[in-house]
């Protein structure tokens, strides 16, 4: 159980996967002020925004100003995230050296949410990793609703490692799987992780995307560690939200991750603590409670 990795990498999703879902929008200032603050925290991947069409995303719409305007810090990662082409257009043009994209594992997810089957989306996402992967950036594929579907239930393990191997045939840096909807627990982590490790590349990493909808966030993330896992997401102060149930809590919170990491002798370079601050004023902005644990320590204290 406590065969651990040293050191885990957490990408900070707060600023894309949690601000993609709020009514209230966010000027490139205040974004530009919340990515200062993670940096002044110790968070070394920061998901700054998506390529995406302002119609269907308004809260998104300054991104390609938001990466113009930034001014990177040493040793940081700033990432963002695509779906076709155009957005791909746009993130090159934005000089962008690192980037998602992902498509479902589950047929229903699939075409609720993009409109395309699986063998659609795959005949979509292929050419876009070949040509990141072409232009130097890192790529990370994921594979959404890997660990269960909220429209469909149960995904089958084989279609998910069938994905992993087909990203990995196609140079990309990490495979993210991710609990869309917040139905993995930790046995099915550690055997998505298992089953997917035997088919990719060993120099590909993999990464957790992992969803507190039913609490067991920061269980899973421990058993992904278990697994051998050292790159998860979180946002901070949980922000986010399963698209299948709403009110549900969404990520787990970055300072959280960072906090149950380092009782773990896992380091992170994050001061929770300092974190939690930053998410109490998220907070404020946003003018409610979000569901992050060490905010509410840190505020009682």
């Amino acid at each position: 159980m406590y065969d651990l990795v040293d050191t885990v990498l957490i990408e900070d999703e707060s600023l894309r996967d949690g601000l993609q879902i709020e009514q209230r929008a966010f000027s490139v200032e205040e974004k530009l002020h919340f990515i200062r603050g993670l940096e002044a925290c110790g968070v070394r991947r920061i998901q700054a925004g998506s390529f995406v069409h302002p119609k269907w995303v308004p809260q998104m719409a300054n991104t390609d100003e938001l990466f113009a305007r930034l001014d990177p810090a040493p040793g940081v990662t700033y990432t963002a995230l695509v779906l076709n082409g155009h957005g791909l257009d746009r993130a090159v043009a934005a000089g962008v050296k690192h980037l998602s994209m992902s498509i479902s594992a589950s047929e229903e997810h699939s075409l609720k949410n993009t409109n395309r089957t699986l063998e659609e989306a795959k005949g979509n996402i292929v050419p876009m990793i070949e040509r990141a992967v072409a232009e130097g950036i890192a790529v990370r594929a994921g594979i959404q609703s890997a660990l269960g579907c909220g429209y469909g239930g149960e995904v089958p393990i084989s279609r998910v490692c069938e994905i992993a191997s087909l990203y990995s045939s196609l140079g990309v840096r990490e495979i993210n799987i991710a609990d869309t909807a917040g139905l993995g627990n930790p046995r099915s982590v550690i055997e998505a992780v298992s089953a997917v490790r035997k088919v990719i590349d060993p120099a590909v990493a993999i990464s957790l995307h992992l969803h507190d909808t039913r609490g067991l966030g920061l269980a899973n993330m421990i058993a992904g560690l278990q697994a051998g896992v050292a790159i998860f997401d979180a946002a901070l102060a949980g922000l986010g939200g399963c698209p299948f149930v709403p009110g549900a809590a969404g990520n787990i919170a970055t300072e959280d991750a960072a906090y149950a990491l380092g009782e773990l002798g896992v380091e992170t370079g994050i001061d929770w603590k300092a974190l939690a601050g930053l998410a109490l004023e998220m907070e404020e902005t946003l003018q409610r409670s979000l569901p992050s644990r060490m905010a509410r320590v840190v505020s009682a204290a």
